[in-house]
C-alpha cells in the first residue's frame, strides 16, 4: 500500500467516524469539565487532520486524551495521526519517532482494549510499512500477528487475510531473493534442484499459509483483485520449490492465469465504481 493511498483511507476512516465524537441525546450521560472540554479537544482535531494540519491535529489530541483519558477516540485518532504523518521507507529520526508513537499509542490501546479492531489494523498496518525497507523480517511476523488476531475476533473480513498473504509473500520474496543472490542465479531461471529443495524446506509453509489466507480473502470477496495479484505472485515463489519442470510449469500457468483474473475483477471493480447510482 503506498502512501498516498495510506493517507486517503486514514483521512475517510477518521472523518466518517467522526460522528463517535458526541453522544446522540439518547446516549448523553453527564460530563464532568475535563470530559466536556476533552470533546472540545477530539473536535478541533478532527478538523485540523481534515484540513491536513497534522502537527496541529496530533496536539488537540493529545489534550484531549490526557483530558479524558477513557476518551477512546481521542487515543485512536492520535495514533492514527501519527501513522498519517509516517512515510514508508524515510529513515530519518523524526519520521522513525512518528511510526514509532503511531505503534505505541495502538499498543496502549490493545493492552486496555485488545479487541478493537481499528488498532489491531493499525499496529499490523504500521509494522508491516515500517518492515518493508530497510526490510526487517521481525517486525513483518510481528504486523502478521494482529492481522490473524483481527481473523480470530471476525473471521469474515477479507482484508486481514490479504494482508497475510501479502506478507507471507513478502518474506518467501525476499529469502528467494537472497538466496539467489548468495548462489548467483539469475531472478528469473529456475532455481537449481538443491537450492530449490533448500528454498522449499524454509519457506514452503510459508507460501501455503499465504495462499490459503489470499483464497478465504478471495471466497469472502470474489472480485477481489488484490489479492488474487498476490495469489499469482505465491504460485510463482511455489514454482521456484519444484525440482520437476512439468509441476514448476503447472505452477506458473495457474500464476499466469490469475493474472488474468485479477485484471478482470479490477476492471469489473473500477466499472462498478463509476456506473450512475
Amino acid at each position: 500500500m503506498n502512501h498516498k493511498r495510506i493517507w486517503s483511507t486514514l483521512v475517510a476512516w477518521l472523518l466518517l467516524s467522526s460522528f463517535l465524537i458526541a453522544p446522540s441525546k439518547s446516549q448523553q450521560i453527564e460530563l464532568t469539565p475535563d470530559q466536556v472540554a476533552a470533546r472540545k479537544q477530539l473536535q478541533a482535531g478532527v478538523l485540523a487532520f481534515r484540513d491536513q494540519h497534522i502537527e496541529a491535529a496530533i496536539e488537540s489530541f493529545k489534550n484531549a486524551k490526557s483530558l479524558d483519558p477513557d476518551l477512546l477516540n481521542a487515543q485512536l485518532y492520535l495514533a492514527t495521526s501519527y501513522s498519517a504523518l509516517y512515510i514508508p521507507g524515510d529513515q530519518t529520526a523524526e519520521n522513525i519517532r512518528n511510526g514509532e508513537q503511531a505503534l505505541q499509542e495502538f499498543k496502549a490501546i490493545l493492552a486496555k482494549r485488545p479487541d478493537n479492531l481499528s488498532a489491531l489494523d493499525g499496529a499490523g498496518s504500521i509494522l508491516y510499512n515500517a518492515a518493508g525497507n530497510p526490510f526487517d523480517a521481525e517486525k513483518m511476523e510481528e504486523s502478521k500477528s494482529f492481522h490473524n488476531k483481527h481473523i480470530l475476533l471476525k473471521p469474515d473480513d477479507p482484508e486481514p487475510y490479504y494482508w497475510v498473504g501479502v506478507i507471507d509473500w513478502s518474506l518467501a520474496y525476499r529469502g528467494n531473493r537472497a538466496m539467489r543472490e548468495t548462489n548467483r542465479v539469475a531472478y528469473r531461471d529456475p532455481m537449481p534442484t538443491r537450492l530449490a529443495e533448500q528454498f522449499g524446506k524454509r519457506y514452503g509453509d510459508i507460501v501455503e499459509d499465504g495462499m490459503t489466507n489470499l483464497r478465504r480473502a478471495i471466497d469472502l470477496r470474489p472480485n477481489y483483485g488484490d489479492a488474487m495479484a498476490y495469489l499469482n505472485l505465491l504460485y510463482r515463489q511455489k514454482a521456484d520449490m519444484q525440482t520437476d519442470p512439468i509441476a514448476r510449469a503447472d505452477n506458473i500457468k495457474i500464476a499466469d492465469d490469475l493474472v488474468d483474473q485479477a485484471k478482470a475483477a479490477m476492471a469489473k471493480n473500477a466499472e462498478a465504481a463509476t456506473a450512475p447510482k
